[in-house]
């Protein structure tokens, strides 16, 4: 299948050669990409077909039965996903049944997910049967501070004691005292070496800029007014959390806190590259704010 307009890829052959777009062809290339992602009424295969595909998965179903993507999901972001967990149930959506990660905190930390399971849609079938597909999907998270590597093996070590819950309601409270171990400041945070920081200098620690050295204590600096330290924003995956969306949404909810047999060389492989290690991107960030500051 060709999932592409063929106007979609003449305006990029267009771009290549022009080096960009005026306005109209800007717009023009927005309207026929939107065009791979729509949802598809009309099936490219017979109902029995859809049928046994779909039995041995849903994605192979989703993939092979339609002529084009279907966006899997979007994914908002909150400031408070235990009020939106509360919420979709009285809109009339069906979320998922646990909110993933760790429990509602002082300090965020990570991320949490949920979602609402996906929606049975109308389709109709190239022998005129109809019937329902179900594809598209919301997701939504609620992001917390980047964890050192000190921090994410006392997630891990957390998260593993805690288990999971039947409900939600009871799920949170024994993540919550389960997690009580896990210190819930950004002070001790910082002390202990559990997550990132970016360090930016007041105006008042710009004047006395001279008194600050490397290798200085940043906790004084903070006390006094001269420095800044802002929880650096977890920017990746949570692998449980992913997992436990995408498998809530496969109809296999029991499986939705496992473990992959996570294989770093093989994803390497596969992408033909080298991937970064996402400690050392955050570790960085700290560490330039902290050389603007004079801090090292």
């Amino acid at each position: 299948r060709d999932i592409f307009t063929s106007r979609c890829r003449q305006l990029l052959d267009e771009y290549d050669e022009q080096g960009g777009f005026s306005a109209a062809q800007a717009e023009e290339f927005v309207r026929e990409t939107l065009e791979t992602f729509r949802w598809h009424r009309q099936a490219t295969v017979d109902e029995e077909t859809y049928r046994s595909l779909h039995r041995e998965h849903r994605l192979i179903a989703d993939v092979v039965c339609f002529p084009g993507c279907h966006i899997n999901h979007l994914t908002p972001r909150t400031l408070d996903i235990d009020r939106v967990q509360a919420m979709m149930p009285e809109c009339g959506i069906t979320p998922k049944i646990l909110i993933e990660g760790p429990p509602r905190r002082e300090v965020p930390i990570l991320l949490r997910q949920t979602s609402f399971k996906a929606l049975e849609e109308q389709v109709l079938f190239v022998d005129e049967k109809q019937g329902t597909h179900t594809a598209r999907f919301g997701e939504i998270e609620q992001r917390g501070v980047a964890l050192t590597p000190k921090g994410r093996r006392l997630y891990d070590e957390l998260l593993h004691k805690a288990g999971t819950g039947k409900d939600n309601f009871t799920h949170q409270l024994h993540l919550r005292e389960v997690f009580n171990a896990f210190p819930d400041s950004e002070f001790l945070l910082r002390q202990q070496g559990l997550a990132w920081f970016r360090y930016r200098l007041t105006p008042s620690g710009e004047a006395h800029r001279q008194a600050i050295h490397p290798g200085d204590d940043p906790q004084p600096l903070i006390e006094r007014g001269w420095v800044i330290a802002q929880p650096i924003t977890y920017e990746d995956f949570l692998p449980v959390s992913a997992a436990g969306i995408f498998q809530s949404n496969l109809g296999n909810e029991t499986l939705a806190r496992s473990h992959g047999n996570a294989s770093r060389d093989a994803f390497e492989q596969a992408l033909g590259c080298a991937v970064r290690d996402e400690f050392s991107l955050y570790q960085e960030a700290e560490e330039r704010s902290k050389r603007r500051c004079g801090l090292l």
